[in-house]
């Protein structure tokens, strides 16, 4: 959001090697490897002014529109604005939240295992996000905040804006899952991310779910496979297509007596 603060500012003008920043890394103490770190996203507060943009050939519509184009968006009141026309209740969230991965170093661009630019917009205040933990302290990085971001992301961005974060953290012992998981009040979220390959990440989320409800709560895989056929919700978090890099699927989980959370404590 720093490189773009007016409607000239676009994708043929910001230095790409500055984006999708994001705050880190944060050693967490007691957090060891093997662990899994559950952050609490206690607030998220965007600050008055974001931006949205298109750029060349990226994007399920770029074929339809002419691009580069920026759009300045103001945030007031707890309203979006997109124009004078257009408006809509804020709905913040972070796109980026993760740890280091098992590999070493990587830029804030990718998602995985880690977690990263998940760009899931359940990832909102009062959600909870379990992320498996590889080496001491976590390392947990946090941003790419959006006012406000659809499923799939489409475009590329959401309505990208600075702000402040507050969150805690707690530790479960052990891995109760391989990927990310998101909690929210009434459900949790599985996440797959694949590189360029929808499919394989909706295949991804859908096993996580999967296994969890088999190794977490005594399901059968039979029946997990009906229980998320009829009850749960496979979506899009991030498909920005055309476009190089990682898609992202979210499998929603409702929480039921059955399975009242992704972990048994």
């Amino acid at each position: 959001m720093g490189q773009v603060t007016t409607p000239e500012h676009n994708a043929s003008t910001y230095d790409r090697a500055f984006i999708n920043g994001a705050t880190g890394p944060i050693f967490v103490n007691g957090v060891l490897p093997g662990d899994t770190m559950s952050v609490t996203l206690e607030e998220i507060n965007p600050g008055p002014v974001g931006a949205a943009m298109l750029s060349l050939g990226e994007g399920q519509l770029h074929d339809l529109v002419k691009a580069p184009y920026t759009r300045i968006i103001r945030v007031e009141d707890g309203m979006v604005h997109l124009n004078e026309n257009v408006s809509w209740p804020m709905a913040p969230m972070l796109g980026v939240i993760g740890v280091a991965p098992k590999e070493g170093e990587i830029g804030t661009l990718p998602a995985g295992k880690h977690g990263g630019n998940l760009d899931n917009n359940m990832n909102k205040p009062g959600s909870i996000v379990h992320l498996p933990v590889w080496h001491e302290g976590g390392l947990l990085g946090i941003g790419d905040m959006h006012a406000s971001m659809g499923d799939g992301e489409i475009c590329g961005t959401g309505v990208e804006i600075g702000g402040e974060v507050v969150i805690t953290v707690d530790v479960i012992k052990g891995h109760f899952s391989q990927w990310p998981v998101t909690e929210t009040e009434d459900s949790w979220i599985t996440h797959g991310v694949a590189e360029n390959d929808l499919t394989l990440a909706l295949k991804h989320a859908c096993v996580e779910a999967a296994n969890i409800l088999v190794d977490q709560w005594g399901f059968t895989y039979e029946d997990a496979f009906i229980f998320l056929s009829v009850r749960g919700d496979l979506g899009i978090a991030q498909a920005v297509h055309p476009s190089s890099g990682t898609v992202i699927a979210k499998m929603r989980v409702p929480k039921i007596a059955a399975c009242p959370s992704p972990v048994r404590r």
